[in-house]
């Protein structure tokens, strides 16, 4: 997928929708928890118009090399098992907060400190969560 067909695709559209059953989602959540991310936990911001996409998914890395562990598992999982790349990923470097946009699910893996700081279930606490320890 090119660029603009992904971003063609955050078009929220009831055809594209995902769920919690979806493939994709799944495959995420189980490549988190089996590099044994800490307080997993969805958002479903399917019924939110603002979103950027269908759910965020929000997890706790222990430590920098268990952040950038769980990153790259979850993008080799998905991309091996649902053949999709990530449109985007974002902090690589800062080793605090790792993005990674698959469109229409986010994964957001995140150390305690910046977890507590920008308490991202609060901030879109009217959509609904799900934990998935």
């Amino acid at each position: 997928m090119n660029n603009i067909d992904a971003l063609n695709s955050r078009k929220k559209s009831s055809l594209t929708r995902l769920t919690r059953n979806s493939k994709i989602f799944k495959t995420i959540i189980h490549a988190i928890q089996e590099k044994k991310g800490e307080a997993i936990v969805s958002l479903d911001l399917r019924k939110i118009p603002e979103a950027v996409a269908d759910f965020f998914i929000i997890c706790q890395a222990n430590n920098n090399n268990q952040l950038k562990a769980i990153a790259d598992f979850i993008e080799e999982e998905v991309r091996i098992k649902c053949e999709e790349r990530p449109y985007k990923h974002e902090g690589r470097q800062a080793e605090q907060w790792i993005l990674i946009d698959f469109v229409n699910i986010v994964v957001h893996i995140m150390l305690p400190e910046p977890r507590k700081f920008y308490r991202l279930e609060e901030l879109w606490s009217d959509a609904p969560a799900t934990e998935h320890n």
